[in-house]
């Protein structure tokens, strides 16, 4: 019978009457009123997106597929937040996050893809990359942290790196998060303010500030070389969070078709007797204080 259910099972994706109709009607929901999305609806959607991921990620799981999905935008775009909301409900050993640091004096040596590809994804897994590769035709760009030649090289080795990847059977989609310049300054104030979110800020991202539009330029001269036919940039509008991680996560379950294979509800089998079984005092063991 499970069989059965499962042949009939409709792709997600393109082909997903029931996720269409359901974007259709948070959209309803919302017209009309501000650009926001109240909390409950948002809420709402987003369980619902969660449970598709999951979905997803046994598709990925039972078919062997390798997906890798790039994360770029703008210092306090909302990357980290759309990254959280698609893991929070999948297995960390089939979806993970890669979000390295600064290179290492050796990393600094090697082929510059080299500690990227490191972290590929092998089959049945989804690698979610904060930030990637394309340090360098941004930050590093910006910065002076490349040189002019090793920037060229880039733009040059990318879309062929990328070809290649994709030609290997890696899924690869790669997302652009937009935000505008009134928008990262509110959102740098409140980090500001915020004992919490502090520590998100750093002189790297106070200088971004001030160097905006060449942040622009070198964003608009990435995507000239590098938005590609087998890997194209995909653009989110991120000055309303709520919005851009709905969008994000709705698109995202569209780029590949996927099938319902939640496994089915199962029974929980009877203890074994363990009448013959004494528990040591919990006087031997160590607490931590009951605080609340």
């Amino acid at each position: 019978m499970a069989g059965k259910k499962r042949q009939s099972a409709k792709l997600s994706g393109h082909n997903n009457a029931g996720l269409a109709a359901a974007a259709h009607q948070v959209a309803a929901d919302i017209a009309g009123k501000s650009a926001q999305i109240s909390n409950k609806v948002y809420e709402k959607e987003l369980a619902r997106l969660q449970i598709e991921l999951v979905k997803l990620q046994e598709w990925v799981k039972a078919k062997g597929l390798k997906v890798v999905v790039l994360f770029e935008g703008r210092d306090a775009a909302g990357k980290g937040g759309a990254i959280k909301r698609i893991t929070q409900s999948l297995n960390p050993r089939i979806c993970r996050v890669v979000a390295l640091g600064t290179p290492t004096e050796r990393e600094k040596t090697q082929w510059y893809f080299q500690r990227y590809v490191a972290h590929l994804p092998a089959a049945g897994e989804i690698v979610l990359f904060d930030r990637s590769w394309y340090n360098r035709a941004g930050v590093e760009r910006v910065m002076g942290f490349c040189s002019d030649q090793e920037y060229e090289e880039f733009l040059r080795s990318c879309p062929e790196f990328e070809r290649m990847l994709v030609r290997s059977g890696i899924k690869l989609i790669k997302y652009w998060f937009s935000v505008s310049d009134a928008e990262q300054e509110r959102r740098f104030q409140d980090r500001i303010t915020d004992p919490a979110k502090r520590w998100k800020l750093s002189p790297m991202d106070l200088e971004s500030r001030r160097r905006w539009v060449e942040y622009s330029k070198a964003k608009d001269g990435m995507f000239a070389y590098t938005d590609i036919k087998q890997a194209p940039w995909f653009v989110v509008e991120a000055d309303i969070k709520k919005r851009a991680r709905l969008n994000c996560i709705r698109h995202l379950l569209e780029q590949i078709r996927y099938e319902d294979l939640t496994p089915e509800p199962i029974a929980l089998p009877p203890r074994a007797d363990s009448s013959s079984y004494v528990r040591p005092p919990k006087s031997d063991q160590t607490e931590i204080p009951d605080y609340y």
